[in-house]
């Protein structure tokens, strides 16, 4: 019933079902939500030679998609790509007869537009050497197509060179193996279950104002059975948040949850947390518009203290100290270790822990603060 009447309230449309994708939209932009090594675009006709370039820049992570040249130039202006590669009809025809072929490579004005720059090189080394070693074994007498057989073969078995980093910085390792998709889902629902919560705490002083909860327990219900229906119904709009925004940022944006069965318990464990602090706002306070102004702004704040704002990883030690404070930030770490790492269940259970603690000392503080309002005028 709870979940129902807040579902009802058309106010909460847009924060409940648009903004929470919307954030998630934007910081995976922002962050770069496809874990691609640049973006090119590449201009002409399916050659060998730009057949050849597309396979090393696709086997190097480089996302390559195709345009003609206005458009190339366009997504270089508005942002869309880092690097135009332009193959003509003339390079191609240079290339597959042995000649140089001059290849116009446009930079754009992106942050990242010379990294992605060098592997575009890299890749026309690559196609250049094989070009090279066919053009070698020809010349020593050997037949193009046994010399082209003769080149795969050897290359599958030669192991080649790899590269190892061990040396990294601590905020490089934190988010290694994830995408600015999957950071910006978990922090949104964290940010948007609080908030949900907080803000359904006017249901509760609804029910106290129009003596919903008098006539209740004047029924053959127990003070206790009334109290856990009202925390219940906080859970359930919770519960009912986390999982929309779960569920959307994979359908939408491929975000990895890692353990769904994991991921699921976090947050179950945090909208009891989030549903005890509605339980508590709404026996403390006596109007819903200063209550839905409280829920809101202490909602914000601590997200931004517990990391749903800016990662926690970014945060200097001191303030990430301050930061466990909030349940978001024990919550942030259980996702983490469940997104990055492929944690299991004992690797989160001190962050389940310290927010079923949090939610037990709210929910029965919210509890003894319901039964004192009933006893006084509102």
């Amino acid at each position: 019933m709870e979940l129902r009447r807040f579902l009802r309230d058309r106010s909460n449309i847009f924060l409940v079902f648009i903004m929470p994708l919307l954030l998630v939209l934007v910081i995976g932009s922002q962050f770069g939500g496809d874990g691609s090594q640049g973006r090119v675009v590449v201009v002409g006709e399916s050659t060998d030679l730009r057949d050849a370039l597309v396979t090393e820049m696709e086997d190097d992570d480089v996302a390559v998609t195709f345009a003609d040249a206005d458009e190339a130039r366009e997504q270089l202006a508005r942002g869309r790509s880092d690097v135009a590669v332009l193959v003509s009809t003339d390079d191609a025809a240079a290339f597959a007869a042995g000649d140089t072929a001059d290849i116009e490579v446009v930079l754009g004005s992106q942050a990242g537009a010379q990294a992605t720059f060098q592997r575009v090189q890299t890749a026309m080394r690559a196609v250049a050497t094989e070009r090279n070693q066919l053009s070698a074994l020809i010349d020593a007498g050997a037949e193009e197509s046994a010399a082209a057989t003769a080149l795969a073969a050897a290359a599958e078995t030669v192991n080649p060179p790899s590269l190892a980093v061990t040396n990294v910085d601590d905020i490089s390792e934190a988010f290694a193996g994830s995408s600015g998709f999957d950071v910006g889902a978990a922090a949104e629902t964290l940010l948007f279950v609080f908030l949900a919560s907080l803000a359904g705490s006017a249901t509760l002083i609804q029910a106290r104002r129009h003596g919903v909860m008098s006539r209740t327990l004047a029924a053959p219900v127990s003070t206790g059975m009334a109290v856990a229906g009202q925390a219940t119904g906080r859970f359930a709009i919770a519960v009912f948040q986390g999982a929309y925004i779960m569920i959307g940022t994979a359908v939408l944006f491929g975000v990895n949850w890692g353990n769904i069965a994991l991921s699921g318990l976090v947050l179950v464990v945090f909208s009891l947390v989030a549903a005890a602090g509605a339980m508590v706002i709404g026996s403390v306070m006596d109007s819903e518009g200063a209550a839905a102004g409280v829920g809101i702004g202490t909602g914000l704040i601590l997200a931004a203290l517990g990391g749903c704002m800016v990662p926690l990883e970014i945060f200097p030690d001191s303030l990430q100290r301050i930061a466990h404070v909030t349940p978001h930030a024990w919550a942030y770490e259980a996702f983490a270790e469940i997104q990055r790492r492929g944690g299991s269940l004992a690797d989160i259970l001190p962050q389940l822990g310290v927010l079923a603690a949090m939610a037990a000392a709210l929910l029965a503080l919210g509890a003894w603060l319901l039964r004192r309002s009933l006893t006084r005028a509102m």
